[in-house]
């Protein structure tokens, strides 16, 4: 009897201790690739975003600095970065992105073309695809949504307040962006046209910094080296302004305000408007890189079944005077 009860014993333990085991189990199990537990259990949405090199500028930098603040584990997101300026590597990011299966590919691209085959890929592998900061040449049915920056509209809108000036003659050196990207065909497009249409409009020089201020140093060195007149530096962006002044300080050759050469820059970095609030510069373009809270909602939107209600959404821009603008226009729209 002894052993029996014994026996009867052991194995109660044994049914208890396989019971906890399998109730343990399930609970792991129900909690896989969840976010923590202020995300209620859900699991974590899949990002991959590709950009430029937040190195390249302020602007970049605030921009890659927006979508890592978005796109947490505390927001429901598990996202992975990758970071270039050529077309070929950020394709080949989009990729592997794609085999690891991302459930959302954010792309500002570092060139208009050639996206079609990996955006291809993505629809068919259930990738949903949000364009931000930079439109591309792509059937609009292979992505979601696109959230950019007008760049033909901020060339015109500068080239328009260039104009204005009132010069008897524009000979303009003009330090263009990286070739192919979105910023620079926008902002050389505005005004490759006005120099084809006006006779006192001429193209001293054009080349390209690749957004680099050393870059565009060089290149207005050179132009000052030559003995070439021009008394405008229209800079694709502001680090490229930035570097083109330091040449024209360097050579002792007024800017700004009533000076020799009139200074042009995009971006509206807070050290930039600042310059144009001492007079030193001229004129400097906005560009908007607080994107990502309008991609978190149309992610949200798609996650909900929705629509987004706007296949392209333009980000609001413009353009900034020295001799108007204020201290608290640069509290205000300096980044």
């Amino acid at each position: 009897m002894k052993m029996k009860k014994l026996f009867g014993t052991v194995l109660s333990m044994a049914l208890a201790m396989s019971m906890f085991s399998a109730c343990g189990a399930k609970t792991d199990s129900g909690n896989s690739g969840s976010a923590d537990a202020g995300n209620s259990g859900k699991s974590l949405i899949k990002v991959g975003v590709i950009n430029n090199d937040p190195n390249e500028s302020g602007y970049r930098t605030a921009n890659d600095k927006d979508m890592k603040n978005t796109f947490t584990e505390a927001n429901g997101y598990s996202a992975s970065f990758a970071y270039s300026l050529k077309n070929d590597e950020q394709i080949a990011s989009a990729q592997k992105f794609i085999q690891d299966e991302v459930d959302y590919l954010l792309i500002s691209a570092a060139g208009t073309s050639g996206w079609d085959s990996v955006l291809q890929d993505a629809k068919n592998q259930g990738v949903k695809v949000i364009l931000f900061d930079r439109t591309i040449d792509a059937d609009p049915s292979l992505y979601e949504a696109s959230i950019v920056s007008d760049m033909a509209q901020e060339g015109k809108t500068a080239v328009d307040w260039l104009a204005s000036q009132g010069l008897s003659e524009y000979n303009v050196v003009h330090i263009q962006g990286v070739m192919g990207s979105a910023a620079q065909i926008g902002r050389s497009g505005a005004l490759d046209e006005k120099a084809a249409a006006e006779a006192n409009w001429n193209i001293v020089t054009q080349q390209t910094a690749e957004w680099n201020a050393e870059n565009a140093q060089q290149i207005v060195q050179s132009v000052i080296d030559s003995g070439k007149s021009f008394n405008v530096i229209y800079a694709e962006n502001d680090d490229m302004a930035k570097g083109a002044v330091a040449a024209l300080d360097k050579a002792n050759i007024s800017h700004g305000v009533g000076k020799d050469v009139i200074v042009m820059g995009f971006d509206c970095n807070k050290w930039a408007l600042e310059e144009l609030l001492a007079g030193n510069w001229n004129y400097d373009g906005q560009c908007n890189p607080f994107q990502a809270s309008y991609i978190n909602d149309i992610i949200q939107d798609l996650e909900n079944g929705k629509t987004p209600a706007e296949k392209v959404v333009v980000m609001q821009e413009k353009g900034f005077d020295a001799s108007t603008i204020t201290q608290e226009d640069v509290d205000n729209y300096g980044i």
